[in-house]
């Protein structure tokens, strides 16, 4: 498995799929080829059919129009690359009208990129172990927990990145409790979080606890749905789970800077390991993959800081997941907002859920973590693709997209 740093990615959105990945990669072939004088760059199946309204051709444009105003781009949402159904291919043409040179690339969800027959074309494999069985095997025999087996593969630094990643999430909770007005995009979607933080006050201690939870996580899904900076947890489109837990968790249990970390590098373990053996992209596998994932890391997190052994922690995350299998990525009109806005709030509730369930037991039960992370890529292959971030069908189909 790769860096933690990989799986959390610090950056704007909406999507980490079809915005920061494309983004990336025009920086990347735009580094390449510093003497093109236009671009041609053609996206398929899942970025062809919703990136307008995930702001694909934007965040290109972004980074190729600083050098060249010639930029064309060609919507192919019909056309599904076999590899991954985020596929982009950028063609460098110089000033005879030549292509110079072309590249397929695709976003595999979290904002990282691939290419064909390559594994990511980021950082190396750091880990050792790839799953969660593995790891927790290694806890019960070493006496150690999944942060000090993270720490031990990242080394030391990694808990500055970690402190810089609580920073941007805690200040993205604070934003979206802040601002209100209408979401960017034709559905005209009112921000809540300001008003869920203000009546939660009006509730005894349960609901009001409730209510808080659910206004941190549109907080900061809204944030990221109007282009907002957050990061990924592990994608855009569910970003807003982890944080608004963590954030309820420090709030009203005064939980230490240090804990907090230690939890997200759990939480980043769990991530990482749906991440190697499965996906966390919508394209691929459905919103099992982006909310379902962030509900087990967020499950995870929260089990650890209220002192679960690593069988619990282990068995909270495997709740987290396996309650949201199945789960469509069907955006109303290509945009991060319905109803992946709600999905947030409601699986942050979920992932607590999980883990005063799990703190009931002693961490024994039947199906395993990684069996579920199995079934869930199984299950994301079988969905049609309508149902996969195309916005063709479920809820999505009575819209027209952007």
């Amino acid at each position: 498995m790769k860096s933690i740093k990989e799986l959390y990615r610090i950056g704007m959105g909406p999507s980490s799929s079809h915005t920061m990945g494309p983004r990336k990669a025009a920086e990347i072939f735009l580094g390449k080829h510093p003497e093109a004088t236009a671009f041609e760059v053609t996206l398929y199946g899942s970025l062809g059919a919703t990136g307008k309204g995930h702001m694909t051709d934007v965040a290109i444009l972004d980074v190729l129009h600083a050098h060249t105003p010639d930029v064309t781009i060609i919507w192919e949402p019909k056309t599904f690359l076999p590899f991954h159904p985020n596929g982009m291919k950028y063609c460098a043409i110089d000033a005879k009208g030549t292509r110079s040179d072309e590249w397929i690339v695709y976003s595999i969800g979290g904002g990282a990129l691939t290419e064909e027959g390559t594994s990511t074309i980021e950082t190396p494999d750091i880990y050792s172990m790839n799953s969660m069985t593995e790891i927790l095997l290694w806890c019960e025999k070493t006496g150690r927990s999944y942060w000090e087996y993270v720490e031990e593969c990242e080394g030391q630094e990694i808990w500055d990145y970690l402190r810089e990643v609580w920073k941007v999430m805690k200040a993205a909770v604070e934003r979206g409790l802040d601002n209100e007005g209408v979401l960017p995009g034709p559905l005209n979607l009112r921000r809540k979080a300001s008003a869920y933080f203000i009546k939660a006050s009006g509730f005894q201690a349960n609901l009001r606890s409730r209510g808080l939870v659910f206004s941190y996580a549109l907080a900061v899904s809204e944030e990221n749905a109007s282009g907002g900076v957050i990061v990924t947890a592990p994608t855009c489109g569910s970003c807003g789970v982890l944080p608004a837990v963590l954030y309820h968790l420090q709030k009203t249990r005064e939980f230490s800077e240090m804990r907090i970390l230690r939890a997200l590098a759990t939480a980043g373990l769990v991530g990482n390991v749906v991440k190697t053996n499965a996906s966390i992209s919508g394209a691929e596998v459905g919103c099992q993959g982006e909310v379902g994932v962030a509900c087990a890391m967020a499950a995870a997190a929260a089990n650890q800081l209220f002192g679960g052994s690593p069988a619990q922690i282990e068995y909270s995350a495997e709740m987290g997941l396996e309650h949201h299998l199945g789960m469509t990525c069907d955006p109303v009109c290509g945009l991060v907002q319905i109803p992946c806005i709600e999905r947030n709030a409601y699986a942050a509730a979920r992932a607590l859920d999980s883990n005063i369930y799990a703190t009931f037991t002693d961490g024994t039960h039947r199906v395993s973590f990684d069996k579920v992370v199995e079934v869930m890529k199984e299950t994301g292959h079988d969905l049609p693709s309508l149902y996969k971030e195309t916005s063709e069908g479920g809820l999505a189909k009575d819209y027209e997209q952007m």
